[in-house]
């Protein structure tokens, strides 16, 4: 049986879980490819604290070099996280022929073209399965199960951090920063909690969907992020359930005739619908295409083991892949015609709008011509009565029918100007 040798690269929460899974399954890996994995050496700057996993003292090692261009490592497994060191180890792994496995969203949202493009070029595997939604096989979905569709749009609740603390926010009434604690407490935020809640991470595994589906490398800088933090207060919480919505912290990917839409937004969805049920820590991808419709992808999106899963079947594959020296698949995509980056300013949707309004006679009046004036069409509208003297101000929920965002924000730059309106509007998406 031909033997295949992996060197790991960070000895982390999701490392310490790939060394379990392969020692753990590594008969039942060699029962199913015919192949026999090796762990040869795991490479960490801390090689001492424990791990809570078994590991045998001599494959661990501080020295890079025992594993990055090691002749006997075939499989190098970036774990590391971040764009610094990992992309350093990644480039100098390809260089050296080895093919990699990576979970790393960040580094493939800003370097994957160069990277990809290395892989090609020396005729190798670049693998990373992990790199979004975590133990959910989205990427090996989308890359192999979907690849004879055309994918009209992707939804995805990517970020489980955010997911716990808008679903803490609603079923129990916390405020965003008691929320926060209590997912950090929990283990399911960070101290800096700023990668999930201001909404980047969500946007790197957007980014690599958009890669997949699009065959485009979407610029960051170009993209719009908007996070939870100091946008989604409990009453939009309330309300929104009143209306029969759930708020939800999407990655809207979305392409129509060359144009593709790509952003990060916290968004209204049904209570009924299957991204509507999905609580706490947990993600999933709601994927529409031409000829599958309407597929949903579910699970854990992080975590130990669940991400351990999804690294490890990047390895066995890659594996099979050296063995049977099978053709380099295309790792991304690239679109035969022009892609077109679509602006947030342009994208076309409803929207939910919460004014603060003094309560008094015609205060609506001014408040519908304004909308009218950009073009913004009112289709239903709450106002929360009061038994308080005229004057005083009253929350006004108005859902909007499709309108341009830009459209939608100007019209709200507008009213926060009015002399009937105590503090500035809030908007938020509808799916």
């Amino acid at each position: 049986m031909r033997q295949i040798g992996v060197g790991i690269v960070g000895f982390g929460t999701v490392g310490a879980g790939v060394v379990e899974g392969l020692q753990r399954n590594r008969g039942k890996l060699a029962e199913r490819l015919g192949i026999d994995i090796a762990l040869r050496r795991v490479a960490d700057l801390d090689i001492t604290t424990s791990r809570g996993v078994e590991i045998d003292a001599s494959i661990l090692t501080t020295d890079l070099t025992q594993v990055v261009g090691a002749p006997d490592i075939d499989i190098v497994v970036e774990l590391i996280g971040g764009s610094g060191i990992a992309r350093k180890v990644v480039r100098d792994a390809l260089e050296a022929g080895q093919s990699v496995v990576t979970a790393n969203k960040k580094l493939l949202a800003e370097h994957g073209a160069e990277l990809f493009s290395l892989a090609e070029d020396r005729g190798i595997d670049l693998y990373f399965g992990a790199s979004v939604g975590g133990g959910i096989p989205i990427i090996r979905t989308i890359r192999e199960a979907l690849s004879g569709n055309r994918v009209e749009s992707i939804l995805g609740i990517l970020n489980g951090t955010c997911n716990y603390i808008l679903t803490r926010m609603e079923s129990a009434g916390l405020s965003f920063e008691d929320a926060l604690a209590e997912a950090q407490q929990q283990g399911y935020a960070e101290a800096d909690p700023t990668l999930d809640v201001d909404g980047f991470d969500t946007l790197h595994k957007a980014a690599i969907l958009a890669a997949l589906a699009y065959g485009f490398t979407p610029d960051l800088s170009s993209l719009s992020a908007i996070g939870i933090r100091g946008v989604v207060e409990a009453e939009d919480i309330r309300y929104a359930k009143e209306l029969g919505y759930r708020i939800k912290l999407l990655g809207i990917i979305r392409g129509v005739d060359g144009e593709v839409e790509v952003r990060v937004a916290p968004t209204l969805v049904p209570k009924s619908s299957m991204l509507g049920s999905v609580d706490g820590v947990f993600n999933a991808a709601l994927v529409k295409c031409d000829l599958a419709d309407t597929t949903l992808y579910y699970g854990r999106g992080a975590g130990r083991l669940p991400t351990a899963s999804t690294v490890i079947g990047d390895i066995a594959d890659v594996a099979f892949n050296i063995v049977h020296e099978a053709p380099l698949k295309v790792i991304v995509p690239k679109s035969r015609k022009p892609v077109r980056l679509k602006p947030s300013a342009e994208v076309m949707s409803r929207h939910y709008l919460r004014i603060s309004i003094k309560d008094e006679i015609g205060t609506m009046a001014k408040l519908t011509g304004v909308l009218a004036a950009h073009n913004v069409s009112i289709g239903s509208v709450m106002q929360k009565t009061t038994c308080q003297v005229s004057g005083s101000a009253v929350p006004v929920i108005i859902l909007t029918h499709l309108a341009r965002q830009a459209d939608v924000e100007a019209s709200l730059v507008e009213i926060g100007r009015l002399e009937i309106v105590d503090r500035p509007p809030v908007r938020l998406g509808i799916e």
